[in-house]
């Protein structure tokens, strides 16, 4: 069994995975959110419909990324003028949503509901990985090989928590790569395991045929599984 811990960043395709009213993420400006609980909390508000409709994919676009940096994140919804008013409101082209103000005075808006779940970082699960990419794990012992998709940000013990899914022994194994042990502390980028598919695309080779290859080898001790 994979050792508890939690996990740093996640790729598009699992983002993508949580997209049912039941189970909602989303991605912006760099971070991932559950928004699950949000849903939970207004069942049937009809001001959750942008937000479901939005389930599993990256709404950046809906937040005004001028300013917004990681040593002071302060996501601000974008705004445009009303042409009817000449006032400052927010623009929401996909429908207003959860804590956004309706565009006219009224009764029924009511903003005792503290943080708006953009800035409410309870909701945030981790970051959104800058680039993926793809590896073939290939295990020395049983000749199995598997082929993973693994966040760029990512630090080899990262990784080894994500092969957990096909090996619960995988804690048992030394990691090489060319020969040489890997540092499980580092990303594949700091251990000399470069990212060339960008050069695979302008060479128009198919990177799938010259994945990295890291052969793992079994350490004859199951006490770390």
């Amino acid at each position: 069994m994979a050792p508890a811990y939690k996990q740093r960043y996640y790729t598009p395709l699992e983002v993508e995975q949580h997209s049912s009213s039941k189970d909602i993420w989303v991605s912006f400006l760099g971070k991932v959110y559950n928004l699950t609980p949000l849903v939970n909390k207004y069942p049937g508000n009809i001001l959750l419909k942008p937000i479901l409709n939005a389930g599993g994919k990256d709404i950046s676009h809906w937040f005004n990324t001028n300013g917004t940096n990681k040593s002071d994140f302060d996501p601000q919804i974008r705004t445009h003028i009303d042409p009817e008013t000449g006032c400052e409101v927010p623009y929401t082209p996909q429908g207003r949503f959860i804590h956004i103000p309706p565009p006219y005075p009224s009764t029924s808006w009511g903003n005792d509901f503290g943080t708006p779940w953009w800035k409410d970082e309870s909701y945030c699960i981790g970051h959104l990985s800058i680039k993926t990419r793809q590896i073939r794990i290939i295990n020395t012992l049983t000749s199995q090989e598997h082929t993973i998709e693994v966040c760029s940000d990512e630090t080899l013990e990262e990784i080894l928590n994500r092969f957990y899914k096909y090996n619960k022994h995988a804690g048992s194994y030394t990691w090489k790569y060319n020969g040489k042990n890997l540092d499980m502390t580092k990303t594949l980028e700091q251990n000399g395991v470069k990212d060339e598919d960008e050069e695979f695309y302008e060479l128009n080779f198919d990177e799938e045929d010259w994945l990295p290859a890291i052969h793992i080898y079994f350490n004859d001790d199951l006490t770390e599984a």
